[in-house]
């Protein structure tokens, strides 16, 4: 049996130390550092002749599409790729109660394979409760094992031979090669290893869920986002109904696509077209709001923007933003003031981007912008127009990526005008929505008003 020995690891960061020390050097945090007991191989062996990999030119390379397993799930298959690859593992992290138990538990019980569902935080019955108020047929296939013993569940999975493997958390598992407590460094780096190690020797796809830290980062060592092959990162406000599903890594496709769903009292819907949804159909217009064409990822939508501007009562001005960066609103009123000479050094701005989705898309500076001046003037901006612009410090608006997405969306729900930077290339083709072009704000603000 392999030598143990005792080495301290942060908890924050997962750097390794021989000897305890009060504050770590790597992440700064103090009081992070545990004493754990670690496995220390008695020798080192030289890899053989007879599995030595030869020296090969990239040209004489064949190149292998990787087959992929279909889920019901199209915004999955969507933000995977095109689906789930054999023999790869994804983890999966988010904030407690956004879902991702209900999300891995609907794909077990739709899919037309043999899956092997393990949880370490639920019992059978308190999961064959949510599976019954989550789907009406359930597949037959689907078997549960509640464990954290690492060598019991490799132990199964061998015996079971299932084609799809589904493990709720990595901080519950536990390895008896690891004298320490489950949810620390050592012991969540040993059990993904095995768990890799298991997935790559039969080709069998797993999906990983991970807890996630105060600061939203998924919990244990970063080397476990290392080892995995896609990391998803299940995000949404949770007093909204709304859930966006993100690939922060993934070797097998596109980092940049989304999946969009809806939390209803079934589980999990998928929204196919999120811009019908987002968008409040108004009975009368109201000052304040305006309609941004957004891209996330690939994907084109449109998101209503609510500003409210008002005196400040108590002397000190407020800014806040939901949804919106709040430092990003800053800039955008020092340049509104700056700039273009609306006084709203003295009044409270409010802004809000509604049904709870957050984006960083600078495309949205100028719907942004003209929801500020449509309240500040107690104008109602026409529920017909659209924006996409960025706004740069001088007050001059900038040209955004993928124009013709963005204007082919508008277009296609019905809006007849857009508003978009004079710089951007518009494609030659004719659209059924009239194309403003706008250079600067003081010009942008006689043609919205």
């Amino acid at each position: 049996m392999a030598k143990l020995r005792t080495a301290y690891f942060c908890q924050n960061c997962g750097t390794q130390y021989s000897q305890w020390m009060g504050q770590c050097k790597n992440c700064g945090q103090w009081n992070t550092l545990v004493e754990e007991v670690v496995e220390k191989p008695s020798s080192r062996s030289l890899p053989s002749s007879k599995t030595k990999q030869h020296v090969i030119n990239i040209i004489e390379v064949e190149a292998i599409e990787e087959p992929r397993i279909k889920t019901p799930s199209e915004e999955l298959n969507r933000v995977m790729g095109g689906g789930i690859v054999l023999g790869s593992v994804t983890l999966i992290g988010g904030e407690p109660g956004i879902g991702k138990s209900t999300l891995l538990l609907q794909l077990a019980l739709k899919m037309k394979k043999k899956v092997f569902y393990v949880s370490g935080e639920e019992s059978a019955s308190q999961i064959k409760m949510r599976a019954d108020r989550l789907s009406e047929i359930q597949n037959p296939n689907c078997f549960l094992f509640t464990e954290t013993s690492l060598e019991k569940i490799l132990h199964e999975a061998k015996k079971l031979e299932p084609d799809f493997m589904i493990i709720d958390s990595i901080q519950t598992l536990q390895s008896q090669l690891i004298e320490s407590s489950p949810g620390t460094v050592s012991q969540i780096r040993e059990c993904s290893n095995e768990i890799i190690k298991y997935a790559k020797e039969n080709n069998t796809p797993v999906f990983l869920v991970g807890h996630i830290t105060k600061d939203g980062q998924i919990a244990g060592p970063k080397v476990l986002e290392h080892m995995v092959d896609v990391v998803l990162n299940f995000d949404g406000d949770r007093n909204h109904l709304f859930r966006l599903l993100r690939a922060n890594k993934n070797r097998f496709g596109s980092t940049s696509e989304i999946g969009i769903y809806e939390m209803i009292s079934q589980g999990l819907k998928e929204i196919k077209n999120p811009s019908e949804i987002l968008i409040t159909k108004k009975f009368e217009e109201l000052s304040g709001n305006s309609v941004a064409v957004t891209l996330e990822g690939n994907r084109p939508m449109l998101l209503e923007i609510q500003a409210l501007v008002s005196t400040a009562v108590y002397g000190t001005p407020q800014r806040s933003s939901t949804g919106f960066d709040a430092k990003r609103l800053n800039m955008l009123l020092a340049v509104l003031e700056k700039r273009a000479g609306f006084q709203l050094g003295s009044k409270d701005v409010f802004l809000n981007i509604t049904g709870g989705i957050k984006t960083d898309d600078p495309a949205l500076d100028l719907a942004v912008v003209a929801s500020i001046l449509s309240s500040n003037e107690d104008i109602a901006i026409s529920e017909h127009f659209c924006f996409a612009g960025e706004i740069g410090l001088s007050g001059e608006i900038r040209p955004v990526a993928q124009i013709e997405q963005r204007i082919s969306e508008a277009e296609k729900l019905g809006y007849e005008k857009i508003f978009v930077s004079n710089l951007n290339k518009i494609p030659k083709r004719k659209f059924g929505i009239k194309i403003e072009e706008v250079s600067k704000i003081e010009d942008f603000h006689e043609r919205i008003f």
